[in-house]
C-alpha cells in the first residue's frame, strides 16, 4: 500500500470502490446496486472491455429502452427479496441466542447463593468472594424477581433479580 501513514488519502477512493461493490450478506446486494439500481462498472472493465460493456455499446435505442423497462420491472422483486432477508435476521439472531440459553429451575425451600455487586455496601474489593449465602428460596414474584430468606426463616425486605442468584450445592 503505502510506506508511510501520510498517503492514505490517495488509496481512499479504491477502498471505497471495493466497499461499495462488495455484496452484503444481509441484503445479498451491493450498496451501489441498492442506491443506483444497476451494477457498478469497475475501472478495469472500462479499460479492458468485457462482454457487458460491449453489449451496452452496440444496443440501439429501442433495445436499450426495452432492457431498461425489464430492469425496472425487476426492481420491486429485488426490493422485496432484500426486505424479506432483512426481516429474517432478527429471527436468526434470536434462534442463535436461544441455543445458548440454559433454563434454570429453582424450587421453593432450596438453598441458593446471592451475588455481591460492586455498588453494594458489603462489597470488599476484587479479591473478596463474589457470592454470599446460603439463603432459602422463598417465592417468585413477577418479572423474574424472587424473595429470599435467611436460614432462620426471616425474609429479606427487598426482592432480588433471578439473574443474581445461583443454586447452592452442599
Amino acid at each position: 500500500m503505502t510506506d508511510n501513514h501520510k498517503g492514505w488519502h490517495e488509496k481512499l477512493p479504491y477502498a471505497l470502490l471495493g466497499y461499495r461493490t462488495t455484496a452484503r450478506t444481509l441484503t445479498g446486494a451491493t450498496p451501489y446496486l441498492s442506491v443506483h439500481r444497476t451494477k457498478a462498472v469497475i475501472p478495469a472493465e472500462v479499460a479492458i472491455p468485457s462482454l457487458r460493456i460491449i453489449q451496452k455499446a452496440e444496443l440501439d435505442n429501442t433495445e436499450w429502452v426495452r432492457a431498461r423497462y425489464e430492469k425496472l420491472a425487476l426492481i420491486d422483486e429485488k426490493k422485496d427479496s432484500c426486505h424479506m432477508s432483512r426481516l429474517a435476521v432478527p429471527q436468526r439472531m434470536s434462534r442463535g441466542f436461544d441455543k445458548r440459553i440454559r433454563t434454570r429451575f429453582f424450587q421453593i425451600g432450596k438453598m441458593v447463593l446471592k451475588r455481591f455487586f460492586p455498588h453494594q455496601d458489603e462489597y470488599k474489593g476484587k479479591f473478596s468472594p463474589n457470592w454470599q449465602g446460603p439463603y432459602v428460596f422463598c417465592k417468585v414474584l413477577s418479572e423474574g424477581m424472587v424473595v429470599l430468606a435467611e436460614m432462620d426463616g426471616q425474609e429479606w425486605p427487598k426482592p432480588i433479580n433471578l439473574d443474581a442468584i445461583k443454586r447452592y450445592y452442599i
